[in-house]
């Protein structure tokens, strides 16, 4: 029995949501967002609450639409962030427009165009910020930034997310 689909979700003042067969889409102060239905998972609006319906074959999903559905709430109201750390000599963000440019030791700058909807930030030289609406979207461009250069395990360089603790590893003894 799913526990998370049994509770509504609450839509605060200003969120709309539109209800069609196959998808729920949220209108708020940050933007519009939109959550796709699978079969046998049904959307129900009362009062300022929305509310999962499902079969009993979908009980997986239906906590998962719930899931999402609450996270796209956040999203249009509050928004997400997501916060990066350049650590080790030399690397360094640099935010021009919508372009985040990095320099990571390789023997080229690096240029990482931003996708609609998420707007970047470099409040100092080590650190990057990205906002935006959508949680998912936000987690994989912090994901594909990351991976340009991954924290290495011996010195600990390399970009991180803000608070990831990266276990080191000891060096070669003679």
């Amino acid at each position: 029995m799913s526990r998370v689909a049994k509770q509504p979700v609450a839509l605060p003042q200003g969120v709309t949501a539109t209800i069609t067969d196959d998808a729920v889409t949220l209108k708020g102060a940050k933007g519009t967002l939109s959550v796709p239905l699978n079969s046998g998972v049904k959307v129900v609006q009362a009062d300022k609450q929305l509310e999962v319906k499902y079969d009993a074959s979908n009980r997986m999903q239906a906590g998962a639409v719930r899931a999402h559905l609450a996270n796209v709430v956040q999203g249009v109201t509050k928004g997400y962030e997501r916060k990066l750390e350049l650590v080790g000599v030399g690397y360094r963000a640099a935010v021009q427009g919508k372009t985040l440019n990095l320099t990571l030791g390789f023997s080229h700058p690096i240029s990482v165009d931003m996708p609609e909807g998420i707007t970047v930030e470099a409040p100092s030289q080590t650190e990057i910020l990205l906002k935006g609406s959508d949680k998912q979207r936000i987690g994989q461009v912090a994901a594909e930034i990351r991976g340009l250069r991954p924290p290495e395990p011996y010195k600990g360089k390399g970009v991180r997310y803000a608070g990831e603790k990266i276990s080191l590893k000891e060096g070669k003894k003679k």
